[in-house]
C-alpha cells in the first residue's frame, strides 16, 4: 500500500485532530476528483506498518485519529494498519468513495465516510450531498457537522 500524501488534517473528521494519508491506486475515478494524483497504484511512497509506527509514536499525544483516504482496495494492509492505529488508543476512520466497505474493516473504524464525489451534489459541506459521515460507535450521521452556519 502506498500514499502520495501524509499530513495533519483538523477539519476531516470532526472533533479530532488527525494524522491522515492519501493511499494511491484510487479505483472509482470519481469526475471532477481533486485528488487524481493518487489514482496511478504505484505512485507515491510505500506505506510500511514500521514507517506507520514511527509515525504514531512521534505523534503520539498530538493527534487523536488517523485518518486514510482511500486503500480500502488493499483490505489486509489497511487491515494491519487499522489494528495498529487502535492499539495506540487512537480513533480510526476511512473515506471512500464506496458505499459499503469489508466488515473486518468496518470493525476497526471509528468514523466512515461513504460516497463518491458528484459535482453537483456538492460534498460533505453540502445539504444536497450524496456522501455520509457516520460515527461508527453509534451508527450517528454527522453530516451536519460539516455544513456552514452562514
Amino acid at each position: 500500500m502506498r500514499y502520495c500524501s501524509e499530513q495533519i488534517a483538523f477539519q476531516e473528521v470532526p472533533g479530532e485532530v488527525s494524522l491522515a494519508y492519501t493511499i494511491t491506486g484510487c479505483p472509482v475515478g470519481c469526475k471532477g476528483c481533486h485528488s487524481v494524483d493518487s489514482w496511478p497504484a504505484h505512485s507515491g511512497v510505500e506505506l510500511t506498518p514500521e514507517y506507520f509506527t514511527k509515525r504514531l509514536q512521534q505523534y503520539q499525544g498530538l493527534i487523536t485519529c488517523v485518518l486514510f483516504l482511500g486503500g480500502e482496495w488493499y483490505p489486509e494492509q489497511l487491515l494491519h494498519l487499522l489494528k495498529l492505529a487502535r492499539e495506540q488508543g487512537l480513533e480510526t476512520c476511512l473515506y471512500t468513495g464506496y458505499e459499503q466497505v469489508l466488515p473486518a474493516l468496518r470493525e476497526q473504524l471509528t468514523y466512515l465516510k461513504t460516497g463518491p464525489w458528484i459535482a453537483e451534489l456538492g460534498g460533505l459541506d453540502s445539504p444536497n450531498t450524496n456522501q455520509k459521515f457516520i460515527d461508527l460507535r453509534n451508527q450517528q450521521l454527522l453530516n451536519v457537522r460539516f455544513l456552514s452556519t452562514d
